[in-house]
């Protein structure tokens, strides 16, 4: 199951809820300013790390270039619009609102 995320972490517990509910090898793709939960150095990049332990991880990259996100998390993919429509294609979809 793909699980989308779209809030803030920062304004927002919808991330925090959705890895309780991850399942290994589950796709998490942050969209909008769900963003700002792959961004380095912050206070959610540990939790961010320990995901990709076992779930790939990825953002979307127009949504990173409008916040002024360049630096992400090691081991986030950034996917464009062509990546996130595949994503879908190929998983259920949840979205967290």
């Amino acid at each position: 199951m793909l699980h989308t995320i779209n809030k803030s972490p920062f304004e927002n517990i919808t991330f925090e809820t959705c890895i309780r509910f991850l399942l290994p090898g589950d796709p998490v793709l942050f969209i909008e300013d769900g963003v700002y939960a792959v961004q380095a150095g912050n206070r959610f990049s540990a939790i961010i790390a320990n995901v990709l332990i076992t779930n790939p991880v990825f953002a979307l990259q127009p949504d990173l270039v409008a916040r002024g996100l360049t630096v992400v998390t090691e081991g986030v993919q950034s996917v464009d619009y062509e990546g996130f429509v595949g994503l879908v294609e190929e998983h259920q979809v949840n979205s967290w609102l």
